[in-house]
């Protein structure tokens, strides 16, 4: 099954997680890399995320630890 990132960032909710610092930068996380901007862990709420349950991800903190791959 080929993954419709576009359509997977449209259900992602990094913008209202605890860690979440605005820059301009693409978000989703666990689609792409760890964050540029954000650099203290404040709260995660990646298990809660559609994305994160759509793709059977495990862990969290994706915008500082990078993709599930890479945990």
């Amino acid at each position: 099954m080929k993954t419709n990132t576009k359509e997977l960032e449209k259900k992602c909710i990094c913008k209202t997680c605890p860690s979440f610092k605005y820059c301009s930068e693409n978000i989703a996380y666990c689609l792409n890399r760890k964050s540029k901007c954000i650099k203290e862990m404040k709260g995660c709420i990646c298990s809660g995320c559609p994305v994160h349950a759509e793709l059977s991800l495990k862990s969290g903190y994706y915008c500082i630890k990078s993709k599930e791959k890479n945990n």
